[in-house]
């Protein structure tokens, strides 16, 4: 038998196997394929969201910080920002790698460095989703600004072109006053200034000066679901609470509001000499905008609370739904902690 013959057996006999196999099966074949499709090492992304674009003048462009501390842009959005098409053909020419549309064309090719060339490779990765993604270093977006405006100003551009070298233009000018006012802040230390004036305001608009006065605030739905969700009874007669349920609500409700909330709330609410609060949280927070904002997270929170089946279970609902700000995902509460309900 000849090697065409054995190829056709092959695939012949392949297609019965195929055939026996049930769909389960096949399933997880599949599933076993494109999981070694996935095992090749990718870089995993440390910092950056689909909700967090950069911004420049009028563009908004997907980015990530790699593990590896590369700053990557997203190739749909790279080559949106300079007016292409999302899914725009890459053509190949030889047999080199082939450059990135937006580098692709007789009149730009002039003023292509070998240095562009090899920074326009693709990175892949992995998005914090899961999924895959392709970008280019974002070191590169300026560096092709600048080659469409060099073909430009040296009248080398045809007309059908003459929109990208329009949109470089905005990119270069909203660069440069981003670069200056980042490296002045960066030379003088006012980056950490501005950083504490940001959490400043923040806490001026949560937390007040004055202490406001007691008023019914955590609905009862609050504390009998949260009996549940620890597989308490509910006391029907007169509510004793156990006293890690202050730790519960520390983390359910005043680490989910805002940026050192919290903290500042620890702050101005003193405790007396027995180690109790001497007020409530909620009385230090501002009755325009810090205490709407409470009222507003706990009806949220009741309502998760009576989708959830256990502690555990509502604990990954508000986490996805109400993430703690500016910190980590915690460890669980031992319970064993002392604390009081605030």
């Amino acid at each position: 038998m000849d090697g065409e013959s054995k190829a056709v057996g092959r695939a012949r006999g392949g297609e019965a196997r195929a055939a026996r196999l049930s769909r389960e099966e096949r399933s997880e074949i599949a599933k076993r394929a494109a999981q070694a499709r996935w095992s090749e090492n990718l870089s995993e992304v440390v910092c950056g969201s689909p909700d967090q674009p950069l911004r420049i003048g009028n563009v908004e462009i997907e980015c990530y910080v790699l593990d590896d501390g590369t700053r990557v842009l997203t190739q749909a959005s790279f080559l949106e920002a300079l007016g292409r098409h999302r899914k725009a053909n890459v053509r190949r020419e030889g047999g080199s790698e082939p450059l990135p549309p937006i580098l692709q064309g007789k009149a730009i090719n002039p003023y292509i460095s070998e240095e562009i060339r090899e920074k326009s490779q693709p990175i892949s990765f992995r998005l914090p989703s899961g999924g895959r993604a392709s970008g280019y270093n974002a070191e590169l977006l300026p560096e092709v600004c600048e080659v469409y405006l060099q073909a430009r100003d040296a009248g080398a551009l045809p007309t059908n072109q003459l929109h990208v070298a329009r949109q470089a233009d905005i990119l270069i000018r909203g660069l440069a006053r981003v670069g200056i006012i980042a490296l002045v802040d960066e030379a003088t230390g006012y980056e950490e200034v501005r950083k504490r004036g940001s959490l400043a305001r923040i806490l001026e608009l949560y937390v007040a000066k004055e202490l406001q006065a007691w008023v019914t605030t955590f609905p009862p739905d609050y504390y009998s679901e949260l009996f549940r969700l620890r597989g308490l009874d509910y006391p029907t007669d007169k509510v004793q609470r156990p006293q890690y349920f202050g730790h519960l609500t520390n983390d359910i409700v005043y680490k989910r509001l805002a940026p050192g909330v919290l903290e500042e709330l620890r702050k101005q609410t003193p405790k007396s000499d027995s180690g109790r609060r001497k007020n409530k949280y909620f009385q230090r927070l501002t009755s325009n905008h810090g205490y709407p904002k409470l009222r507003e997270h706990l009806g949220s929170v009741v309502t998760l609370m009576k989708l959830s089946s256990d502690y555990q279970d509502f604990i990954l609902k508000l986490d996805r739904i109400h993430p703690r700000v500016g910190e980590d995902m915690m460890l669980p509460f031992d319970l064993n902690d002392s604390g009081r309900g605030l």
